[in-house]
């Protein structure tokens, strides 16, 4: 079949293809699912969402914070009258379950047959105000949860529908701004925390963020492919190729159901950049083979033919470098992997049926002069290369010292993450909830599972006390600042049968007293707060809180503490208690970070070393194409540690990544010297060819890749920054290694056994 109708017929395959993608990426959707980041297929996951099922999510919640204006506490009539309203308000919204705010907060008292709420605060009644504020400072559980503790602040809890999605979520949190700016309050009068706020901005910012590094990314990379090749199709080919790629890529994903989230936002940046390398070795030795003067049927061939099997092998490579992250058990970061993976082996595919067949119905093009002895980037890379043997004493002993320095760095790499890890420390979503750790209770959520021995009820004085001790050392060496359990309903039942007084907040001191109150607990069990910490048959209890966000690390060792005194001081055949809740998935996360990255990396240098092996069948070979790749990436582990960048969860992938990536070239280089030492018995000859023929596409791609990660840095999420950051500079350590440690060790430990010499191709020069 003639070559151009071969390449029509191609064209319309291949549009026809990315038709079909177009329909698919067209239905695609962003999402931020907090729950996507429990480690799948653990049993504490799956204990929780059993737990959740019972008691309900820790997590669907919303605080508003309410400043007082300047000078004045939130027991001025007027603000109290604003903050009622605003409860009333929400009360009534759609999607809302259950408000808890200082003006609905009451303390039941039992009457007869009848339960009487009387509300700690009259704001009609501003004669009260002392008599009211004294009141709610005495009593517990309202001072640091509904009423900051210098009296400037109050907070509205309203519980949300389990597992709120983002459009109804939204329309909640719009609606309430918008009654927060008709009640007069300023927008640094209000502040906002929670899940669903999370889940919005999130997902609104990572719409943004996409368009944006792909905006900079194309013209970067224009930018850089013109300069380049000086011609209109060595810039529109490229783009053309990965940008179909990508579609693809969005089209699959879609077509699995799958949306973008924080980690699969990446895949077209990441694809783009990455997908660039198979087009540029194509093109530069299209061109160069044109500069030598070859017709162009015969310099498409030989480009082809000659970077065929490098780019096959390196996209193999690049692709096991993401499916090594479906190692991870944190979804987000698996589907990133998985799609990815197989993108980059469509751009592959792309790279050589889409391109070859653009460039067979473009005409020749119009090189400025044609050169019988070489191109123009011959001359430089040949001073390289003299100037790297000559100084290779001076090479190697720097490198070593650096790997020597960044090792011990490295070291101090700590694993530690945060419920918003993400977003930068002066982000106004990140000060929103660092307001109510400093003026309330906090944010990150405590769940512990109360579970009386068999035979006994959640409700038998033994239990309680129990729990009450627990309670005791969670406040005061844990560092819950709000705890409540079915003490606390207990409690509550005796203090409203004894008139409401404070003084009678307290567990009873007897069996017989505690039967006469879990007998009256039943006109309490429809309350919401009653059902949330008990069972109906008493057959199991939740201890629940909050406190500041303090990191994975402390609190690691807060939970190893309490699991200790658990052990030590609760008696097991009284209760028997699960840590569990959302905060505790997440930071068991961190437990698998490690394992994952080890695992994925071991995968990687598995996967190049057998593929060396089989191109070379030489140990000595396989070490040399190691060290320069595993040089950038302990170099780049020890920015990290100098820096104090914590190992998270969307760090974690960095080194994986980068690694896949960064062999590229080498796997490019290799290959072409395994072809060209067919055609030349010397060595040094050889790797020298090898030098000038890949070693612009080298510093290309490189240029292009280094370039395009960066533009990641410009993120408002932190992990996406230091995934632009770090892996950007390991790919920029990763060029320099490779055009000077690389052709040192080839020379130095490779030995070749001269075969036969084949009827050489076209002189390719130098």
């Amino acid at each position: 079949m003639p070559l151009r109708k071969l390449a029509h017929l191609t064209l319309l395959a291949l549009g026809l293809l990315t038709a079909l993608a177009v329909l698919f990426v067209a239905q695609l959707r962003f999402n931020y699912n907090f729950n996507d980041f429990y480690p799948a297929g653990d049993p504490d996951l799956d204990y929780y969402m059993q737990y959740s099922g019972r008691f309900g999510n820790d997590n669907d919640y919303v605080l508003l914070g309410l400043e007082a204006p300047a000078g004045q506490t939130v027991f001025e009539p007027r603000f109290l009258t604003k903050v009622d309203s605003l409860t009333r308000f929400i009360q009534q919204r759609r999607h809302v379950t259950q408000v808890s705010s200082p003006t609905n907060a009451v303390n039941p008292v039992v009457e007869g047959l009848g339960v009487f709420n009387v509300p700690y605060l009259h704001p009609q009644d501003p004669s009260r105000r002392a008599q009211d504020s004294a009141l709610v400072y005495r009593t517990p559980g309202l001072v640091g949860n509904l009423i900051s503790q210098d009296a400037r602040a109050a907070t509205i809890l309203f519980q949300t529908s389990p597992n709120l999605s983002k459009p109804p979520g939204d329309s909640l949190l719009t609606a309430v701004r918008a009654e927060l700016q008709r009640q007069g309050f300023a927008e640094n009068q209000y502040h906002l925390a929670g899940k669903m706020v999370a889940q919005s901005v999130f997902v609104d910012r990572l719409q943004v963020e996409l368009m944006v590094f792909m905006s900079l990314s194309v013209v970067l990379v224009t930018g850089l492919l013109w300069l380049t090749f000086r011609t209109w199709w060595g810039v529109v080919l490229p783009l053309v190729v990965v940008l179909g790629a990508i579609v693809w890529g969005l089209g699959l994903m879609s077509a699995c159901g799958i949306s973008i989230d924080l980690m699969t936002a990446l895949l077209p940046v990441m694809l783009f950049v990455v997908g660039m390398s198979d087009t540029i070795h194509i093109i530069t030795r299209y061109v160069t083979e044109l500069g030598y003067g070859a017709s162009k049927k015969d310099s498409l061939r030989i480009a082809l033919k000659e970077s065929g099997f490098g780019s096959g092998l390196s996209a193999l490579t690049t692709s096991i470098g993401f499916f090594t992250l479906m190692t991870s058990t944190i979804r987000p970061i698996y589907n990133f992997g998985l799609f990815t993976g197989i993108a980059v082996l469509l751009t592959f595919a792309l790279s050589f049926t889409l391109l070859p067949a653009m460039l067979v119905l473009l005409g020749k093009p119009q090189l400025r002069v044609p050169r019988a002895e070489g191109h123009s980037w011959d001359g430089v890379l040949g001073r390289m290369f003299r100037v790297v043997l000559v100084r290779r004493h001076w090479v190697v002993a720097i490198s070593a010292l650096v790997l020597v320095l960044s090792v011990a760095s490295a070291s101090r790499i700590r694993i530690n993450s945060a419920l918003l890890d993400d977003l930068s420390k002066n982000d106004p979503v990140k000060l929103d909830f660092k307001f109510f750790e400093r003026q309330f209770a906090g944010v990150r959520p405590f769940e512990l599972d109360l579970k009386p021995a068999p035979g006994r009820s959640i409700y038998d004085l033994a239990v309680l006390r129990q729990t009450e001790k627990i309670e005791g050392y969670l406040h005061t060496t844990y560092g819950l600042n709000f705890v409540a359990s079915p003490v606390t309903l207990i409690k509550s039942v005796r203090k409203a049968l004894n008139g409401g007084l404070l003084a009678e907040y307290r567990l009873p001191d007897s069996e017989a007293e505690l039967q006469r109150l879990t007998r009256k607990v039943k006109l309490f069990r429809k309350k919401p707060e009653f059902r949330a910490l008990a069972l109906p048959d008493g057959s199991e209890g939740r201890l629940t809180g909050r406190m500041p966000d303090v990191g994975s690390i402390r609190a690691d060792k807060l939970n190893a503490d309490l699991r200790r005194y658990l052990r030590a001081s609760i008696d097991s055949t009284v209760l028997r208690t699960r840590l569990t809740g959302s905060a505790n998935l997440i930071d068991k996360n961190n437990e698998n970070l490690t394992l994952n990255m080890i695992t994925g990396m071991s995968i990687d240098i598995v996967m190049v070393t057998l593929i060396v092996l089989l191109l070379f069948r030489s140990l000595r070979m396989t070490l040399v194409v190691l060290v320069p790749n595993l040089v950038p990436i302990l170099i780049v582990a020890g920015v990290m540690g100098a820096a104090g960048v914590s190992m998270k969860v969307s760090t974690s992938i960095i080194f994986t990544i980068a690694f896949g990536i960064a062999v590229d070239d080498t796997i490019h280089f290799i290959s072409k010297l395994k072809l060209v030492l067919l055609e030349e018995p010397s060595l040094f000859r050889a790797v020298r060819k090898t030098y000038l023929m890949a070693g612009k596409a080298v510093i290309v791609t490189s240029l292009i890749l280094v370039g395009g990660f960066s533009t990641l840095i410009f993120s408002s999420f932190d992990g996406t920054f230091y995934v632009g950051l770090l892996i950007g500079l390991t790919l920029l350590f990763g060029v320099v290694a490779e055009l000077t440690l690389l052709p040192i060790l080839i020379l130095a430990f490779y030995r070749h056994r001269p075969k036969e010499i084949r009827q050489p191709v076209p002189a390719l020069g130098g």
